[in-house]
């Protein structure tokens, strides 16, 4: 199947000296790791003998983005949390790679390959939307041993399915404001219920996205099937979803339920698909107990 989607030089992104200096604010260690000819940015929280949680954000969210929930783990275990390719100080394939550069294939290999680089020993992984199917892409591999997996609000569209509910022209328009210079302000048009920290940082590292990963991220949504792999997801896995996400829906969440019963689900009440910027005590209370129950 040949997918025609929006591209861009690698030159595109920037990353702003605003955005930069939030990197002074955020109580972790850089770490850089390669898998193949790319280098992949982590920021590492600690502490070093802490259990590892390697964090797997979604399509839009640079690994800064979610400094409020790694923050929210470290008396519990270590975040690591991923800059994915084509995403914050992270680098991205080749043009001529497309969407092979970014289907979970790739994805998990990147997974593989911060595990093996920075010897974590059994860790967790936790990812939200985009990095929720790439966590459990990455379970199914087999060639790591996890001590298993936490996946927030998947995406469960994919060929047959009802479409990902938020189009590719949205994300594309977002991203143009912030390569034009945005503001919380505007950030706040699309996502008011956001805290206001959240609401700045994605005004100024929004734009060190690859306008590629987004495109051929966003159609593998509608090609990669989540339920192709979820059966084979290994337990102890939990699934955690916003009780209002159009993304798991209620049917969405019974087929999880039926065709993985050994994974336990988790609905955090009166959040959206963006569960942790939505319900942010509620979404990292659920998180902190499924980890609990994973140490």
């Amino acid at each position: 199947m040949t997918t025609s989607f929006p591209t861009e030089a690698p030159t595109a992104r920037t990353v702003s000296q605003p955005a930069l200096a939030d990197l002074a604010d955020v109580p972790a260690v850089s770490r850089w790791v390669r898998s193949g000819s790319l280098r992949l940015h982590l920021l590492d929280y600690g502490p070093s003998d802490g259990v590892p949680v390697l964090v797997l954000p979604g399509i839009t969210s640079p690994a800064i983005t979610m400094d409020f929930v790694a923050q929210g783990l470290t008396d519990l275990v270590r975040p690591l949390v991923l800059d994915v390719r084509g995403r914050g100080l992270s680098d991205e394939p080749s043009e001529s790679d497309g969407l092979r550069g970014y289907d979970l294939a790739s994805y998990a290999a990147d997974v593989d390959a911060v595990v093996s680089g920075l010897e974590l020993e059994r860790p967790i992984l936790l990812g939200h939307s985009m990095g929720a199917r790439i966590a459990a892409m990455a379970a199914t591999t087999g060639r790591h041993e996890l001590r298993g997996t936490v996946l927030v609000d998947p995406p469960m569209s994919g060929p047959g399915r009802d479409p990902y509910p938020t189009t590719l022209e949205a994300f594309l328009r977002q991203l143009d404001q912030a390569r034009r210079g945005t503001d919380a302000d505007e950030v706040a048009q699309s996502w008011p219920r956001w805290p206001r920290r959240e609401q700045e940082l994605r005004a100024r590292w929004l734009s060190s996205c690859s306008r590629t990963a987004l495109a051929a991220t966003h159609a593998g949504f509608e090609s990669e099937d989540f339920f192709a792999f979820w059966p084979d997801v290994p337990a102890p896995s939990v699934l955690v979803h916003g009780s209002d996400s159009p993304v798991v829906t209620a049917a969405g969440a019974q087929e999880v339920a039926r065709t993985n019963p050994a994974a336990e689900l988790v609905e955090v009440p009166g959040a959206g698909h963006m569960v942790f910027w939505d319900e942010p005590e509620a979404g990292l209370a659920a998180v902190r107990d499924a980890l609990r129950k994973l140490c």
